[in-house]
């Protein structure tokens, strides 16, 4: 029988979330379902080093890391290193890759993917939402809708890491109880878009401001990037957020209306056996301990619902919070998500090395 050679992906972009994708790679060991052969950053090789074996919120590299002329070498295995500032300036199918990890955030629309496609690269997952419907194949949160992948698309998006969060939940509560409005407050870890001190921002004067110095209210496209999943929640979701002056780790904080009468046990005891069995076990989590944010560092979850907030009031208003490592638990996601493309693309092909 020949040999299968494994899935093969390339990053482009290697900041927080590129590098947090190949270090659960390697974390998830001979579970991978592929390999990452090459990455596109401007960042020289000793940075590309350094920041990958030393992480102030992830500790050190699970494993060997050095550099050697344009290779990054991880427990061994190169990955080749290119630099260039656009898509076209590389030539992704002399790569021989199967698909290409759009992460660092600059492109969002049907023209952004194409440039990637016309420079040879196959398919791109991206790490961001698009600017509508129309600039994506398909959006997909892992454990909702992958099905919906056929293996003709070749521009999906992996969502956010907020709107990973939000789906499941509501999308277990909907089927439980009707939902017919709902808010959500995200409470979101500081990212690098802010200064660490008052420093100019191109499109937001409350991003002018220092990122650890003030709860600070964004913008935020959660509710537009729900209904693209909960089609059938449409018009009835609002969504704000705010930052705050932490590293990592962030929530959401839901306020919704049910359309049948419930109470705080019942909600909890919902969201705990879909935690338990189900397309969302290992993907959904719950806890009743008391826990602040930091103990969720490093989680993998999409969400952890911490049942000691849930509130009900009215009988139909459900109050409750869910925790995400809006870094990890992303970047896991999208490993999910690429594992499960890749297998419907090219189904006989042998997924380990």
């Amino acid at each position: 029988m020949p040999h299968l050679r494994p899935y093969k992906v390339a990053l482009n972009g290697y900041g927080r979330i590129g590098r947090c994708v190949l270090r659960a790679l390697v974390e998830r060991g001979a579970k991978a379902g592929f390999e990452i052969v090459a990455l596109n950053d401007l960042a020289d090789q000793a940075s590309l080093e350094y920041l990958t074996r030393f992480d102030s919120t992830h500790g050190r590299f699970p494993g060997e890391v050095k550099v050697d002329g344009d290779c990054l070498h991880i427990n061994g295995d190169c990955v080749k290193v290119m630099r260039s500032a656009t898509p076209e300036g590389i030539d992704w199918a002399a790569l021989d890759i199967d698909l290409v990890l759009e992460c660092t955030g600059a492109y969002n629309t049907r023209a952004d993917g194409q440039r990637f496609l016309d420079a040879g690269a196959p398919r791109v997952l991206f790490s961001q939402p698009m600017a509508s419907e129309a600039d994506v194949d398909a959006t997909v949160v892992y454990g909702i809708n992958q099905a919906c992948l056929t293996g003709s698309e070749r521009l999906v998006s992996n969502a956010s890491c907020t709107t990973n969060c939000g789906v499941p939940l509501l999308r277990v509560l909907d089927q439980a109880f009707g939902i017919e409005y709902v808010q959500i407050t995200t409470i979101h870890s500081a990212m690098n878009d802010q200064p660490v001190i008052d420093a100019y921002h191109h499109e937001d004067l409350r991003r002018t401001r220092s990122a650890f110095q003030s709860v600070i209210p964004v913008s935020t496209g959660l509710a537009r990037g729900i209904e693209r999943l909960l089609p059938e929640l449409a018009g009835r979701i609002q969504a704000k957020a705010v930052r705050v002056p932490t590293v990592n780790v962030s929530c959401l904080d839901i306020t919704l209306q049910t359309a049948r009468d419930t109470s705080a046990a019942e909600v909890n005891r919902v969201l705990r056996e879909a935690a338990l069995e189900g397309p969302l076990k290992g993907l959904l989590a719950y806890t009743e301990l008391p826990h602040a944010s930091c103990d969720f560092n490093h989680d993998p979850h999409s969400a952890i619902v911490d049942a000691s907030q849930t509130r009900v009031s009215g009988p139909r208003l459900v109050n409750l919070l869910a925790w995400f490592d809006n870094e990890w638990g992303f970047a896991n996601r999208m490993l999910d998500v690429a594992e499960h493309f890749l297998h419907v693309v090219h189904p006989t092909r042998n997924k380990q090395p």
